[in-house]
């Protein structure tokens, strides 16, 4: 039975595979879904042999969730970063939503691989949601927000946060005006939520 064993518990040789393997993947999967690339086709630009891939994944759902994976974590290691000295849960909210914009700006093909493949990443139990759900308990229990932000401000949010990245990377908007999409989405999602609009504007801002 094949060993599907994390990057870092691989032997060197392996380790090497996994990467050819995830660099391939990442190629692939910025041109298209999962379900339209063969397994062939993602050895063949690894340079790999086709048993080698099922010694590391499963199956290819499994393949673009772990690509996928990999910018989530370089994603949410950058928010982490921004909010690391904001105490105000509704302030790291809205700078979450920042911070996803920009690497959507920054970072297009790198967020067309994320978008691609979102398997439970909208659960509340997610690991990396974890700081996003700390900041709606806090900020529902302070008041900050709606009561309706305690089982559903996660959801609502992550999707905001979604669909803004997918138009930014669609659309390919001119920096002011991805800077006006992104304040605008800011003020709907705060808003929404239940935030003054005076608040709101303001965290919008720069």
């Amino acid at each position: 039975m094949a060993n599907h064993s994390e990057p870092n518990s691989l032997s060197p040789r392996a380790a090497r595979t996994h990467a050819a393997l995830v660099a391939a993947g990442f190629e692939l999967l910025v041109e298209r879904p999962i379900d339209a690339i063969a397994i062939d086709e993602v050895v063949a630009r690894a340079g790999v042999a086709k048993g080698s891939f099922f010694n590391h994944f499963p199956d290819k759902q499994h393949f673009a969730e772990a690509i996928a994976a990999e910018v989530r974590l370089e994603l949410e290691a950058l928010v982490t970063r921004a909010n690391s000295a904001m105490t105000d849960p509704v302030k790291r909210i809205a700078g979450g939503m920042r911070v996803a914009a920009d690497f959507a700006l920054n970072h297009p093909k790198r967020t067309a691989v994320l978008l691609r493949s979102n398997a439970s990443s909208t659960a509340r139990d997610h690991p990396l949601n974890k700081g996003l759900v700390d900041d709606f308990k806090a900020a529902v229990d302070a008041g900050m927000v709606r009561q309706e932000a305690a089982d559903s401000g996660v959801l609502y949010w992550l999707g905001l946060c979604q669909i803004l990245m997918a138009n930014l990377v669609e659309r390919r908007l001119e920096r002011p005006d991805a800077e006006r999409r992104i304040s605008e989405m800011i003020v709907l999602g705060l808003t929404g939520l239940g935030v003054k609009n005076a608040t709101a504007s303001k965290l919008a801002g720069r």
